[in-house]
C-alpha cells in the first residue's frame, strides 16, 4: 500500500500569506538573468510553476558588484524592480505566492565577475578552490573583514532588498542565511573568526542575522519574511563544531521574531557532516518550518502528518515538473532533470519541461 500524499494539499497560512498546499518551491539559482537583469524568461519558468503553495526565488542580489553566478538577478535598482514585476505578476495571475530570497554572498564573490573588488566576509578566510567564470578556473580572492560600520550598511541593503522586493510584488522575502553565503560566514565558526561583538559565542554570531531580521521586518512586516538556515552543509567550506547546539540557538531565538517561516536544510550536500538537526528545530522552534533536501512526496507528507514539518520544499522535483503538484496528486512519471541545462542560458531546460497531457 503506498503511502497517501494527501497532508501535501492542505491549506496553511503562513504568516500574511494563505497558501493553498503544502508544497513549496525551493530557491533554485538558474543562472538565466544576464546583466543581473530579471525578464520575461524568467516569469514564464515562474508563472510555469504557481500551482506551488509558495515559490521562493532563486537568490538574489542585494547589492551590486557581488555576484558569484555571473547572471544570477538583482533586487538593487529600478530597472530589477520593474523586471521583477513581470514574474510576481505571472505567477499572482495564475493564483501563486511567491518570496524573494536576498543574498549576498560575502566571500564567494568573485572579482572576475564584477565591475569593482568587494569581497568582504566576517573575517579573513578565503575559499579553497577555484571558480569556473567566463576566463576559465581561477581562485577565490581572501576577504576583506567586514567593520562594524560596513556590517550595518550591509544590514540597511538587505532592509533596501525586502523593500525593492514588496514594491516590484513579492509577497515576502526570504533571508538567505545558509549554504556558506555572507550570514553563514559569520554564523559558523569554521568562518567567523572575529574578537569582536560579532563573533566568538553562538550569541555574537547570530548578531548580525538577527539585526538583518530586525531591519527586514520593521520594512515590511515580520509575518512576511523567512529565513533559510543549513546547519550542516559543507558547501562553500563551511563547518561548525557544534551544529547540534547550533540549531538549537537559533531555532530558540528565532521565536522572538514571529516570522512566516523558518526553513531548514536538513543534510550536507557532500555529506560529510551528519546529525539530527530536523527534530531539535522541531523541537525548539514554535512557528511554521519548512523543510528541505531530498524529500520524496510520500516522505514529505509524512513528516507534515507527525507534525515534524510545516512545508517541504522541492528542488529539482519543481525544476523538472512545473505542475509537480498535480503530478503527485494523479500518481503520475514525474519529467527527470536534465543536469547539462541546469545553468545555460536560454529557454532549454528551463520553460521546456512538458506539463502532463
Amino acid at each position: 500500500m503506498t503511502q497517501s500524499t494527501d497532508a501535501l494539499f492542505q491549506p496553511i497560512k503562513l504568516g500574511a500569506n494563505d497558501l493553498t498546499n503544502r508544497f513549496a518551491m525551493a530557491p533554485l539559482t538558474r543562472c538565466r538573468a544576464p546583466g543581473h537583469q530579471p525578464n520575461a524568461l524568467m516569469a514564464e519558468y515562474y508563472g510555469q510553476r504557481a500551482s506551488a503553495g509558495l515559490i521562493i526565488s532563486e537568490c538574489t542580489m542585494i547589492q551590486p558588484n557581488t555576484s558569484t553566478f555571473a547572471t544570477e538577478p538583482g533586487i538593487y535598482s529600478q530597472e530589477q524592480i520593474e523586471g521583477w514585476k513581470l514574474t510576481t505578476k505571472a505567477v499572482h495571475e495564475k493564483g501563486g505566492k511567491i518570496f524573494m530570497q536576498i543574498w549576498h554572498a560575502g566571500r564567494a564573490v568573485h572579482p572576475a565577475l564584477n565591475a569593482e573588488e568587494n569581497i568582504v566576509s566576517a573575517s579573513d578566510i578565503g575559499l579553497s578552490g577555484e571558480l569556473q567564470t567566463p576566463n576559465g578556473k581561477v581562485p577565490f580572492t581572501a576577504p576583506t573583514p567586514l567593520t562594524v560600520e560596513g556590517i550595518k550598511s550591509i544590514v540597511n541593503d538587505f532592509r533596501q532588498a525586502a523593500a525593492n522586493a514588496i514594491e516590484a510584488g513579492f509577497d515576502g522575502v526570504e533571508i538567505h542565511g545558509a549554504n556558506g553565503y555572507l550570514i553563514d560566514q559569520f554564523l559558523r565558526d569554521s568562518s567567523n573568526q572575529r574578537e569582536d561583538e560579532y563573533g566568538g559565542s553562538l550569541e555574537n554570531r547570530a548578531r548580525f542575522l538577527f539585526e538583518v531580521i530586525d531591519a527586514v521586518s520593521a520594512e515590511i512586516g515580520s509575518d512576511r519574511v523567512g529565513v533559510r538556515l543549513s546547519p550542516l552543509n559543507s558547501y562553500n567550506d563551511m563547518k561548525d563544531s557544534d551544529p547540534e547546539a547550533w540549531i538549537a540557538y537559533l531555532s530558540e531565538q528565532l521565536n522572538r521574531f514571529n516570522l512566516a517561516y523558518l526553513h531548514v536544510m536538513r543534510a550536507d550536500f557532500f555529506g560529510v557532516q551528519q546529525a539530527d538537526v530536523v527534530s531539535i528545530a522541531r523541537q525548539h522552534y514554535k512557528g511554521s518550518l519548512m523543510l528541505n533536501m531530498g524529500y520524496s512526496a510520500e516522505e514529505a507528507a509524512a513528516a507534515i502528518e507527525a507534525g515534524t514539518a510545516d512545508m517541504v520544499a522541492f528542488g529539482t522535483g519543481f525544476l523538472a515538473n512545473p505542475d509537480l503538484p498535480a503530478r503527485i496528486k494523479a500518481g503520475a512519471e514525474l519529467n527527470e532533470p536534465d543536469q547539462n541545462t541546469f545553468y545555460t542560458q536560454g529557454a532549454e531546460g528551463y520553460t521546456t519541461y512538458p506539463t502532463m497531457a
